[in-house]
């Protein structure tokens, strides 16, 4: 069966990282709830292949940041636009983004991710 994904990368502070992955797990919820058939995050560990530009490096990550790699699984396009639309709507997902993204606690600077639509391949 071939889905449709969303994928992203992001710097987060490590002193933030257990804040963040409170967020993050509430945020899968919400994103599951409107019909997403899965989601993910998971955090850089081995990110240093020789030879090879580096997430930190793309990204422009701080010593004290970690790279957080993940994606969310559709059923296809149209299923992820709707959904999609339906998340940014959510008022749970202002409640949770906001402190994050606003004001002296921002942790999390949308400006650094990188994300996209990504149609199946193999």
């Amino acid at each position: 069966m071939k889905h449709y994904i969303d994928g992203f990368v992001l710097p987060i502070p490590r002193e933030h990282l257990e804040e963040y992955q409170g967020v993050a797990e509430k945020v899968a919820t919400i994103w599951k709830e409107h019909g997403a058939l899965a989601y993910f995050e998971y955090v850089g560990e081995d990110l240093d292949i020789e030879g090879l530009p580096t997430f930190p490096e793309l990204l422009k990550a701080k010593a004290d940041e970690a790279v957080i790699f993940g994606w969310t699984v559709f059923q296809s396009r149209e299923d992820r636009d709707k959904i999609n639309k339906l998340v940014v709507e959510d008022p749970r997902m202002t409640e949770l983004v906001a402190p994050l993204t606003q004001g002296e606690r921002k942790i999390f600077d949308a400006g650094r991710m990188v994300f996209g639509g990504f149609q199946p391949l193999v």
